[in-house]
């Protein structure tokens, strides 16, 4: 299997990040993809196999951690490109729902 799992919508609280410039302040990291959850169950072939998919958006995953568990929630794309290159991992940002005052 690709990823931990695969959902359908975000189970996780609004957290107010809606554009990708909102996302910039933090930093990006590794990730494994056997580590994350989806939060769509559903891809668009023209957008995986577009060499310029990422031109107008943020180049790292926006993902977020809530109840101990790593939700992909843009990404979808380069993450399942990396896997099809052979790729266990993906750069992304993450934001830690589960810290203390993040909610």
């Amino acid at each position: 299997m690709i990823f931990k799992g695969v959902g359908d919508g975000r189970p996780y609280p609004p957290h107010g990040l809606d554009e990708a410039r909102d996302w910039a302040h933090l930093p990006p990291r590794m990730l494994r993809l056997d580590e994350l959850v989806t939060t769509r169950a559903e891809l668009d072939l023209h957008v995986l196999l577009s060499p310029d998919s990422t031109f107008y958006g943020d180049i790292f995953c926006h993902v977020v951690k809530w109840e101990n568990t790593l939700y992909l929630e843009d990404g979808l794309h380069r993450a399942l490109r990396a896997a099809l290159q052979g790729r266990p991992v993906v750069h992304g940002r993450v934001l830690d729902l589960d810290a203390p005052g993040a909610r």
